[in-house]
């Protein structure tokens, strides 16, 4: 993780020339990347398509996240596409610690597994509006296409699938100068999933096999154009009687110091994970626009 991250931070410190036109929309309206590659926060899509690109340009980002909670390691490489800021192309690749899982399950299950992987393919589509100015504000349909590497532990567990799609729509809408000043960022998400843990754990169970809706959102606050911050919620399916599963949410910071880069940190909250209780801990993500 720590070389990947010096060769992101490397490149995004070349000189100021090589990244001349990056797009021509206004200061940190690409938001930053989730977990899954899609823009928006860290566990949320917002309606917002990634990079500054407009509706004659391209653009595109790439980024690299790390998950800290009390049991759990999740590592996170993504890059996105934005086509006339009209189209997104997202592709993720998670890496999930299991060094404690392992441990607390190898008397029941006989795990030898230290991860999982999951890679993710998005597609992003903004069908009306537009976050500034349009009183409804922007909207945005997305479908996520999740695949597992291996399967061994998902499927001791009570999965029934290696790979599923998840499918969204977003609403984002900026209120200028709503709080003492500040404007106001608000999104809302509709997922239908089956996924279990965001499909880091499988799709579909024995408690439940099909589709389900569940509700996102985000809110946030720009104390300046480079500073933002802000609270996520993120509610989750309950698919297996093998462990309840907890809805996320986090409290977060983004910090977006130049129109190349952004970094958030965040406290996050997991709940209950595959038997191991109480997730806590810190969430920090680095992307760069081009």
């Amino acid at each position: 993780m720590n070389t990947r991250l010096l060769l992101l931070c490397s490149a995004l410190l070349l000189p100021t020339t090589a990244f001349a036109d990056i797009g021509s929309r206004l200061w940190a309206t690409g938001g930053v990347t989730t977990i899954e590659g899609s823009a928006g926060g860290g566990l949320v899509p917002w309606a917002l398509l990634g990079s500054y690109a407009s509706d004659t340009e391209w653009g595109g980002t790439a980024a690299i996240s790390q998950a800290t909670v009390d049991d759990y390691t999740l590592d996170v490489l993504s890059a996105g596409l934005n086509w006339h800021n009209r189209v997104e192309l997202t592709v993720a690749r998670q890496t999930l610690d299991l060094d404690s899982l392992v441990f607390a399950l190898k008397d029941g299950f006989g795990i030898e597994q230290d991860e999982l992987q999951q890679d993710i393919l998005g597609l992003k589509v903004q069908l009306t509006g537009d976050v500034l100015y349009t009183p409804w504000g922007q909207w945005s349909a997305g479908v996520q296409y999740k695949r597992l590497k291996d399967f061994t532990v998902p499927e001791a567990i009570g999965a029934k699938d290696d790979a599923g799609y998840d499918a969204y729509l977003s609403g984002s809408k900026l209120f200028f100068g709503a709080v003492f000043g500040r404007n106001l960022l608000v999104n809302g998400t509709a997922r239908i999933t089956r996924a279990n843990q965001g499909g880091l754990l499988g799709f579909g169970g024995d408690r439940n096999n099909g589709y389900r809706a569940q509700a996102e959102g985000s809110v946030g606050v720009f104390l300046n154009r480079a500073w933002l911050v802000g609270a996520e919620y993120r509610q989750k399916p309950d698919n297996l009687s093998f462990a309840r599963e907890d809805d996320w949410w986090d409290l977060f910071v983004a910090w977006v110091p130049d129109r190349r880069l952004a970094l958030t940190a965040a406290l996050v909250n997991l709940g209950d994970v595959a038997t191991l209780t109480d997730q806590q801990g810190v969430y920090l993500s680095l992307q760069g626009s081009f």
